[in-house]
């Protein structure tokens, strides 16, 4: 993530962002932890999807929105934002990858 170093991002567990059948997903970094709602598109010819969601910060309720490209190596790029507060790009690979 641009904003935060990798010791931060991991603070709790790995962290993570996953998308699931019927427009949901998930995602967990620092102690943050959201639930996402999708909306699946194409971007220059590639996967895209936007997403809102909600979720908690140390058991305090943040939500917001956010977008995601698949990469043709298979990654993820995109950017997640916080409601009034904090954004940040972020880049994933692939679970199971060796990273």
């Amino acid at each position: 993530m641009d904003n935060w170093d990798q010791d931060a991002i991991e603070l709790v567990g790995p962290g993570f962002i996953e998308f699931g059948r019927k427009g949901t997903g998930e995602f967990g970094f620092i102690a943050v932890r959201g639930w996402l709602d999708c909306r699946w598109s194409e971007r220059d010819d590639r996967p895209f999807v936007e997403f809102s969601w909600e979720g908690d910060d140390e058991g305090d309720q943040v939500n917001g929105r956010g977008w995601a490209a698949l990469m043709e190596d298979g990654g993820l790029t995109g950017h997640l934002f916080f409601h009034l507060g904090d954004d940040s790009g972020f880049r994933a690979t692939p679970f199971g990858d060796g990273r």
